[in-house]
């Protein structure tokens, strides 16, 4: 009898030993994917098998449709399990319903009904099953172990990627390396200039989103210089298209793009000022200076505007994170200034020197030789005046002009750097040409002071054109205030030039006179002119300061 009993518990335990899980019970298996019975490691060949998904994107709450599949009768399957993983990660995400007789649900131990699995051990064709996408999760992957027989199995068998519509910030650390601006921030936030990247296969995801009309673009570095860089860039051309490219940069100047593009997987969109991509490149980062074995970089993240065709121009904002990053880290950094303290200081000056010193020093000698002729140190006080703000305003825009320089270490980046070099050079002739001046009682002295006046307006025309251009370039906001501004600022000068132009008239004309020799009206509309360009700059110089 005893014989009998110990006989009847070796045929069950040697039926489950056979058998393994045939109804599929297998949540243990879960971490590894891997049958928890017999001797033999999973096939090395191909696998016979397929897994569909119907469709390429999702969004929180979707409902994706995905079938493993046969390729044909002769490789039938008994088992499976399935589950999705974040590309790049081992997390299980989502979760699975299914009316397929042949499959059921299990609960895995990170996640409520977290994976799908055989319900029976008989023969197979074809399950299918239905997963919802949770909030927060990444581009991922539906992967799957599949058995034909007992000894006999394939694991790693996977979908194409499913990618995320919506970028999300939430496995910034743990599942991806993120880099953004303000340090944290969510891409669904219109202010958020963000980036994320997974490895995958032989290449990598990247996400970028930024508040750009022109392109967001992530570089690698192995400095924190631009120049023999690997770019990926995400640029929207004239027509409203949306273009993902690959390029390399050798310095300061348009990136040169790669002749193989092999972006795929590409979700793009642009909404409410906002660009935003989403793809997968098949290839490594290529830096031509450095050992392709160590996977260490600065990481640039950058937005600018670009042309009609898409093509980028110099860069508006750029972030440079802290220290190189191994983008298999998941680590999220903090970045240096997208602007370093020199960009800073240039444009204050420049605000500073034409919108204060420079164009006030022209207003003293236009209008103000009436009510401030009087000699002060030898000469009438509007020529002292003009003389001292006018090299002043030079001063400061030669200092101005190096500290960009040294910064850029050109002068390329479009039409503000050219404009800015037109009016460095009229600048600097206009106190030499000063200086040579004839007597005033000289009959060639209309020309010096004709020539003077021209040279100063067409120094103050494209002063002005240059600073609306380098504020589009500052002013990274949606709205762009600060050039709105400075529309302002310049219908302020128009109007003061108009208001004192006409009082020259009116007092050439004699139409009428002041007996009780009252303060003058230039004196007047001297002191509001100056408040209003004050009140002027000091907006703009904390817009800069904030940018």
């Amino acid at each position: 009898m005893e014989y009998f009993i110990v006989l009847i518990i070796c045929v069950i335990g040697c039926s489950v030993t056979v058998f393994g899980y045939p109804y599929g019970l297998i949540s243990e298996s879960c971490d590894t994917m891997l049958p928890t019975h017999g001797n033999n490691g999973p096939q090395s060949s191909v696998a016979p098998f397929t897994i569909t998904v119907s469709n390429t994107t999702f969004a929180p709450g979707d409902i994706i449709t995905v079938t493993i599949q046969s390729q044909s009768n002769a490789n039938l399957f008994k088992g499976f399990l399935l589950q999705v993983r974040l590309v790049g990660g081992n997390g299980i995400f989502g979760t699975f319903s299914t009316s397929d007789a042949k499959a059921q649900i299990l609960n895995c131990s990170t996640q409520v009904y977290g994976a799908v699995s055989h319900r029976s051990g008989d023969q197979k064709s074809s399950i299918t099953a239905f997963w919802t996408a949770p909030p927060g999760a990444g581009h991922v992957r539906f992967r799957a172990t599949v058995l034909s027989s007992y000894n006999t199995f394939w694991t790693g068998v996977e979908s194409n990627i499913v990618q995320a519509l919506r970028m999300s910030n939430t496995l910034c650390g743990s599942q991806k390396f993120c880099l953004s601006d303000p340090l944290g921030c969510s891409p669904d936030d219109s202010a958020c200039l963000f980036m994320s990247a997974v490895p995958s296969s032989n290449g990598y995801v990247f996400e970028m989103s930024g508040p750009t009309a022109g392109y967001v673009a992530i570089g690698f570095s192995d400095d924190m210089k631009m120049g023999n860089d690997d770019v990926q860039i995400c640029t929207k051309n004239s027509s409203g298209n949306i273009l993902v490219q690959a390029a390399y940069n050798t310095g300061t100047v348009t990136p040169t793009l790669r002749n193989n593009n092999t972006a795929g997987s590409i979700v793009s969109s642009y909404n409410s000022g906002v660009l935003k991509c989403s793809f997968t490149t098949q290839s490594s980062i290529s830096l031509s200076q450095r050992s392709s074995n160590n996977p260490a970089y600065y990481v640039f993240l950058v937005s600018g505007p670009s042309n009609a065709d898409g093509q980028i121009q110099f860069h508006t904002k750029k972030l440079i994170s802290s220290v190189k990053v191994d983008l298999t880290s998941y680590m999220t950094v903090g970045s240096q200034s997208g602007r370093s303290p020199l960009v800073l200081g240039h444009g204050s000056l420049m605000l500073i020197a034409w919108m204060t010193t420079g164009s006030i020093g022209m207003i003293m000698a236009r209008y103000m030789k009436s009510a401030a002729g009087k000699p002060f140190l030898g000469k009438a006080a509007w020529f002292q005046a003009h003389f001292y703000l006018m090299i002043l305003t030079v001063i400061l825009a030669i200092i101005a002009f190096i500290m960009i320089f040294v910064e850029a270490g050109d002068w390329s980046g479009g039409a503000h750097p050219v404009l800015g070099v037109i009016v460095m050079i009229l600048s600097f002739f206009q106190p030499i040409a000063a200086f040579f001046r004839p007597d005033p009682k000289s009959e060639r002295r209309f020309i010096f002071n004709w020539g003077h006046r021209m040279n100063a307006l067409v120094i103050k025309i494209l002063a002005v054109a240059a600073i609306f251009l380098g504020l589009t370039l500052v002013d990274s906001s949606l709205s762009q205030w600060m050039p709105k501004l400075m529309g302002g600022f310049f219908a302020w000068e128009v109007l003061f030039y108009i208001i004192l132009e006409s009082n020259v008239h009116l007092k050439a004309k004699r139409t009428y006179d002041d007996p009780a020799k009252t303060i003058e009206i230039e004196t007047v509309a001297l002191i509001i002119f100056i408040c209003g360009n004050l009140a002027f700059l000091i907006a703009l110089l904390v817009g800069i300061g904030q940018s």
